[in-house]
């Protein structure tokens, strides 16, 4: 099952320049999903990250592989008959984060997230970026949902 940007942000509350998922390439709930994000010159942060040496920050890469995480988490609840409407899956922790290669515009992130453990209000999942089948970040990520603040768009 692919998903495309719409799909996406009817999911995640993220908006440009945040939101760094482009599309779900494959999802099986409750168990694991396949994104991908485009690596572009035209990203702000390259401005400053690194002038004449454009690398995409690690804290950036960690956070595209929590919101492919996400939207497992939501394909695995809607699977079970369970809605995600009204609320936020907060990033809570990051254990044994690690970097291996540098990203660069033109480099396409494959994000890879696997589910360890959902909870009602918690879960815990493994994920890994890779460019080109060479992994450039992997970690754990403990996620923690709450009610959407309200008023808040979604």
């Amino acid at each position: 099952m692919s998903v495309d940007i719409e799909g996406i942000r009817k999911v995640l509350p993220h908006r440009y320049p945040f939101l760094l998922v482009d599309r779900v390439l494959e999802v099986v709930p409750g168990e694991t999903l396949v994104a991908i994000k485009n690596v572009t010159i035209n990203e702000p942060f390259f401005d400053g990250h690194f002038p004449g040496n454009p690398v995409m920050p690690g804290v950036l890469i960690v956070e595209a592989l929590a919101q492919a995480g996400a939207l497992l988490v939501n394909a695995s609840q809607a699977a079970n008959g369970e809605s995600l409407e009204n609320k936020y899956l907060y990033l809570a922790g990051i254990d044994r984060a690690r970097f291996r290669r540098v990203v660069q515009p033109g480099d396409q992130l494959r994000l890879e997230a696997e589910v360890k453990s959902i909870r009602r209000r918690s879960c815990k999942m493994f994920g890994r970026a890779t460019v080109d089948g060479e992994l450039a970040a992997s970690g754990e990520m403990l996620c923690m949902l709450v009610d959407a603040p309200s008023g808040a768009d979604q």
